[in-house]
């Protein structure tokens, strides 16, 4: 008995270290090479919502949709380490006065390491494991690598993905022709993109626009942020 435990768990061993070396590499390799697909998108596809992809590089964005998406979901995304632990207690304390309205704590990083790497939810496992990619994406990505990741696999509407899609969906036009108003826009529908309505927009979406706007006119001048931008 003891020697087929042993040999069990050398098996075992060898198992979860392969599956290590996989997904470092895979981490490794996406940091210069974009995901075939991800869980998400394969989602999208299969639930009939179809998939509008384009990924393009960080070069071929109009400096609005970053920065629209910084004001809009992580204004500290050039300063910490892929966590924002002020916004998860916040996050935390709402959601125990609260439970049936969900706040979120997540940075670009954590939404960019579940959109990439795992699935939606929140599981304790799926958490477990965000933590453990948006750590290993901080350390060999970089912030530039993950933010232009996010703008090419965030969802921004039924079954669109990343700025160029959302660009071409709603506006008709390549993401580097986007105005700051038609950025922020996109950005607003971040929270809810399958049912918030960019274009023509819903109250909401002007609404939330304007302080994007107002945001980003005040991020524009952090020396942080323009390093991002460049």
């Amino acid at each position: 008995m003891s020697k087929f435990l042993s040999k069990t768990w050398q098996k075992l061993k060898r198992i979860l270290l392969i599956l290590f070396i996989t997904q470092l590499v895979y981490i490794i390799v996406l940091k210069w090479v974009n995901p075939p697909i991800t869980i998400t998108q394969l989602v999208s596809l299969l639930s009939g919502y179809g998939l509008k992809r384009d990924y393009i590089s960080f070069d071929e964005m109009s400096s609005n949709a970053p920065l629209a998406i910084i004001s809009s979901e992580d204004q500290l995304f050039a300063e910490h380490n892929g966590f924002d632990w002020r916004a998860i207690e916040k996050a935390m304390e709402s959601n125990e006065k609260n439970s049936s309205n969900v706040r979120g704590g997540s940075t670009l990083s954590q939404q960019v390491a579940k959109n990439v790497f795992l699935w939606q939810g929140r599981t304790w496992t799926r958490k477990g494991l965000e933590a453990y990619f948006t750590f290993m994406i901080e350390t060999i990505w970089g912030k530039k690598r993950i933010l232009e990741m996010y703008l090419n696999v965030a969802e921004m509407g039924q079954g669109v993905f990343g700025i160029e899609a959302a660009a071409q969906y709603y506006y008709k036009k390549p993401a580097k022709k986007l105005t700051r108003t038609e950025a922020s826009r996109i950005a607003a529908c971040l929270p809810s993109p399958k049912k918030i309505n960019v274009n023509p927009a819903s109250p909401y979406v002007v609404k939330r626009s304007t302080w994007i706007i107002q945001q980003m006119n005040y991020l524009k001048k952090d020396s942080s942020i323009q390093v991002l931008l460049k």
